[in-house]
């Protein structure tokens, strides 16, 4: 029986021993978390915000300080192996062993975490991460983006219900990044539940449908993509004259305005308090002429900005 959520973590907190100088270090600050079985879950936040402290928490490779962790409804102080046996983490680093292939890379792994010969899926998963071809060559002479999908193949050798990747397009060419998408899409069809970190806002916004924010050790946002979206109240035209505007006529100075070329200007306001067709008929009463409208909807940018503190 499935759970509800694939991951679940209550008030965790995690302090490392500082120096005498700096003191401890709060990496978690009781951080609540719950991951949606089946979801595609996005965790993000600036460089030293806790995600890679949650994750190895998560893994088993490092001792919480306090609170609780739930994987696939399993407690991890409680059952641990069985705990660790229900997710699987693709790291960062590209660390292979270049003198194995990948049939024997997966092999091996599937050996370690105690699958069956007659139960390994290698031939399966290597062709779902699309390194059927160079099965049987050795991982040195492998691209880094072959090596990243390997490393995905390794984490699923156990068939775990939870993936976690971290950082998986970090420093790959756009090209590739496209491809890695359609390999975690096509493992979230599946039924695999992924939680992805990733510093790529529009990675997450492509690919996620659940997105949390940690910031200093705290969860600052944790919702639905398309709840948090709405949650910016602010939207920008991009208006269009048809003749040069030299000032703002005084009837609009109660709009933010500002003139970005002879013929253009941009216009920002609240959503709550005004919409764009109001706006634009403002424009028009005080003698303006209108040729064309573009609009710029809130983006997981200005959220994450927002939510961060972090300005242009």
């Amino acid at each position: 029986m499935r759970p509800e959520f694939a991951v679940e973590v209550k008030q965790l907190k995690k302090v490392y021993l500082g120096t005498k100088k700096r003191g401890p270090v709060t990496a978690l600050d009781e951080v609540n978390l719950s991951v949606p079985q089946g979801s595609l879950f996005a965790l993000l936040g600036p460089n030293g915000a806790g995600k890679s402290t949650l994750i190895n928490i998560l893994a088993g490779l490092v001792i919480k300080t306090s609170g609780s962790a739930r994987i696939w409804d399993i407690d991890i102080d409680k059952r641990p192996r069985d705990a660790r046996a229900a997710i699987g983490i693709v790291p960062q680093e590209l660390n292979l062993d270049a003198f194995f292939t990948p049939h024997e890379y997966l092999e091996m792994q599937a050996g370690l975490y105690g699958v069956p010969p007659d139960e390994t899926k290698t031939d399966e998963i290597l062709e779902l991460v699309g390194l059927t071809d160079v099965a049987n060559s050795y991982s040195r002479s492998l691209s880094g983006g072959m090596r990243r999908r390997l490393l995905i193949a390794k984490a699923m050798v156990h068939d775990p219900p939870i993936l976690v990747l971290d950082e998986p397009t970090a420093g790959v060419d756009i090209e590739l990044r496209e491809q890695l998408w359609n390999n975690v899409r096509a493992l979230n069809d599946g039924g695999v539940t992924i939680l992805l970190t990733t510093h790529y806002l529009e990675e997450a916004e492509e690919l996620c449908d659940h997105i949390a924010i940690v910031d200093h050790g705290k969860v600052v946002a944790c919702e639905e993509k398309t709840k948090l979206l709405g949650r910016i109240n602010s939207k920008t035209l991009h208006v269009t004259l048809d003749r040069p505007l030299k000032k703002i006529p005084k009837e609009l100075a109660h709009i933010d305005i500002t003139i970005m070329g002879e013929n253009n200007i941009t216009l920002k306001y609240k959503k709550n308090e005004r919409n764009a067709g109001a706006v634009l008929e403002t424009l028009q009463q005080s003698g303006l002429s209108i040729v064309d409208v573009a609009t710029n909807e809130t983006d997981l940018s200005d959220i994450f900005r927002q939510m961060t503190h972090k300005k242009n």
